[in-house]
């Protein structure tokens, strides 16, 4: 990889930063974990499929586009 390249440089950048880092390091695990917690479990209990409970399987895009176009005539 060219070293004066702009990907070469950002990695570089990123990768001196974060070694160098202790409490980062910390508060990068927090972050992940709290992302993994909204995206992965409550996801599972507060966002349902809708589409698998409410439309026949291939009908999906019709379920969605008279959905949408009853909503727009409210």
């Amino acid at each position: 990889m060219n070293k004066n390249g702009f990907l070469y440089r950002a990695y570089d950048l990123y990768y001196d930063g974060f070694r160098s880092m202790t409490l980062g390091k910390t508060l990068w695990v927090v972050i992940l974990i709290k992302l993994f917690i909204m995206f992965a479990i409550l996801k599972v209990f507060f966002f349902p499929d809708f589409l698998k409970t409410h439309a026949n399987e291939g009908d999906e895009p019709d379920f969605v586009e008279s959905e949408i176009v009853g909503r727009l005539n409210e």
